[in-house]
């Protein structure tokens, strides 16, 4: 049984463009980094670049993965340590105080 192809294409023409042009920035030594503005050492971080710029011209590009795992990580962290404070406070409540 033959498979048919998909013709759906994840990545733009665009957004390959772009990232062809951070490698080659890449590979010459000339790609900074955003706030900081050190040099890139990683192939990896220089993809991730040329997709971010790609998608901030509003090429196809498919979303960041990491997004929804950091989300809900720091959403169950926050909500322990709150239960923890609030316990706290319960226990330092509890005084009397006695009146002669």
């Amino acid at each position: 049984m033959a498979r048919k192809k998909s013709s759906k294409r994840k990545y733009s023409p665009k957004a390959s463009e772009s990232v062809e042009r951070e490698m080659h920035e890449f590979k010459r030594g000339r790609l900074k980094s955003g706030r900081s503005g050190k040099k890139v050492k990683s192939r990896k971080q220089a993809i991730a670049i040329g997709l971010s710029e790609a998608r901030s011209e509003g090429a196809k590009v498919p979303a960041k993965k990491s997004s929804s795992k950091k989300s809900s990580k720091k959403k169950s962290s926050t909500k322990s340590s709150s239960k923890k404070k609030s316990s706290s406070k319960k226990k330092s409540s509890g005084r009397k105080e006695i009146f002669f």
